[in-house]
């Protein structure tokens, strides 16, 4: 009797490793949930429009700042003295331009070819032409300066964190040169690096749990995407534009990961989120049950089995199912 139990729990012993291991290799190679994650923003970078020397620097870093805001000033002197200076020739060419048109009208009404010729009416009405342009001409000068003297202030494009900043009040800016990196506060994601066993159990929408590394109570999102290509390191083009195939294969295949992309939908309000944080992402709807769900099934049913306890139909075909497989 005593050899036919330690047979006995030796078997319920080996078969519940069993389900463990098999649990185990589900969950890991399977389940959709990954430790690399990673929390990103869209960065935008910040440049004058204009050259100049930076006179009000209004903010620091790590401040927030909204869309609109006056990030820092270039020195407005030269451009309030170009606008002035544009102004001057509007009045002057629109003064210009009516007077030639007047003189044009009046012409017009005279007898042709008695009091004026043709060729002297379409001269008129041509410089009346050219000193229209000429007008126009000096109202775009006009409103190109008005525009580099706005363009002095620059202003906040989104709403955000300045961020690293190094800027100072006399530093220069020239156009197009990156002067502050803003962090868009309504941009933030996370890339979840999923191996490519686990993508078939991806579902664009599925609601996922972010757990940041800093304990932090727990983000929520959904699937807002999967990458459709990761660059190959081992397989580049050659100088020759073709394939560089490594004459080499190891035997220990590792799965790749795949970004998949998750859109947060909420996020507690006491919760710092900054980009380049590490988190765990789990999705929750292709979850696999927790390790050992299934032996601590096969156990119960085992119990009851020898124990003479009712079990209702239901459950005691899963029990014989779980005692066929092991």
């Amino acid at each position: 009797m005593n050899i036919a139990v330690r047979v006995l729990l030796t078997l319920v012993l080996l078969i519940s490793v069993g389900f463990v291991g098999y649990d185990m290799a589900v969950y890991y190679l399977y389940s959709p949930w990954t430790r690399d994650g990673r929390v990103r923003a869209d960065v935008v970078t910040v440049a004058a429009d204009v050259s100049g020397y930076v006179t009000d620097l209004r903010v620091h870093s790590n401040q927030a700042v909204k869309k609109g805001d006056i990030l820092f000033v270039v020195d407005q002197a030269r451009y309030r003295i170009a606008l002035a200076d544009a102004e001057a020739p509007v009045a002057a060419r629109l003064a210009q331009y009516q007077m030639l048109r007047q003189q044009y009208e009046r012409r017009a009404k005279l007898t042709l070819n008695l009091s004026i010729t043709p060729e002297d009416l379409e001269n008129a009405h041509r410089q009346t032409d050219a000193a229209n342009a000429a007008w126009q001409q000096a109202i775009a000068d006009r409103d190109l300066a008005a525009l580099n003297l706005k363009r002095t202030e620059v202003r906040a494009t989104v709403n955000g964190f300045v961020t690293n900043l190094n800027l100072e009040n006399g530093d220069y800016a020239s156009p197009g040169k990156a002067m502050l990196a803003l962090i868009d506060s309504d941009s933030y994601y996370v890339d979840a690096y999923l191996e490519e066993t686990k993508i078939p159990q991806v579902k664009i929408g599925e609601p996922a749990a972010i757990r940041l590394m800093n304990g932090a109570p727990d983000l929520e999102g959904s699937v807002e995407g999967v990458a459709r290509g990761i660059t190959d390191y081992d397989n580049r083009d050659g100088p020759e534009l073709l394939d560089s195939v490594n004459p080499t294969f190891t035997w220990v295949r590792l799965a790749q990961r795949v970004p998949v992309r998750i859109r947060l939908t909420n996020v507690p309000p006491d919760v710092l989120v900054s980009a380049g944080m590490t988190c765990t992402v789990v999705l929750k709807d292709g979850t696999h049950l927790e390790i050992g769900a299934s032996a601590k099934r096969v156990l119960t049913a085992i119990r009851q089995w020898f124990s003479g306890e009712a079990v209702a139909p239901a459950r005691a075909t899963e029990a014989r199912q779980y005692l066929t497989r092991g």
